[in-house]
């Protein structure tokens, strides 16, 4: 069972650096203000998680058991924050360029995956801490699925992004 688990954290760990490295390059192509500030968020947040699941990997393998002393507390999300900042910010509603949109739909795919992965071996673990751990990464995933996901939206219509989240009416109430 051990060998399982330090599998499944080395397979986070190289999920999460690539993640991270996907989210810096796209970040550095786009010229996109809210695709640049979302990209650069993620990749911060990936980081976190892969240093976080690098420390718990290091003392599960030395100790053969979940590490008592690594603590369960990841970083949450800024993503919908730092998004809405930028949006808010933005003078211009230019949809997202092709590169940016195939990004976001390429991202989402990540995000969907890890948060199965995640939930799986949450679902899968049996002592309280890992299971909490585990479906923390999860959630924080699943924010940035959510995220991305509303990025598609804005890159597709900026102009019926800002109709539904600003909740503005059309008689300008």
């Amino acid at each position: 069972m051990n060998n399982e688990r330090i599998n499944a954290l080395e397979t986070a760990l190289n999920n999460e650096m690539k993640e991270h490295e996907f989210y810096q390059q796209q970040a550095a192509k786009s010229s996109n203000p809210v695709g640049k500030a979302m990209f650069l968020e993620i990749a911060k947040e990936e980081l976190e998680h892969y240093e976080r699941l690098k420390q718990l990997h290091a003392k599960w393998e030395k100790e053969e058991l979940w590490p008592e002393s690594v603590p369960l507390e990841v970083a949450g999300s800024n993503l919908k924050s730092t998004l809405q900042k930028v949006i808010d910010a933005t003078q211009s509603q230019a949809p997202g360029d092709v590169g940016d949109l195939e990004a976001v739909r390429t991202a989402i795919n990540f995000e969907a995956e890890g948060v199965k992965f995640y939930q799986k071996l949450s679902d899968n673990s049996q002592a309280k801490k890992e299971k909490d751990f585990f479906a923390l990464l999860a959630s924080i995933e699943n924010e940035h699925l959510q995220s991305l996901i509303e990025t598609e939206a804005f890159f597709i219509d900026p102009a019926q992004w800002y109709q539904q989240n600003e909740r503005s009416g059309l008689d300008g109430v």
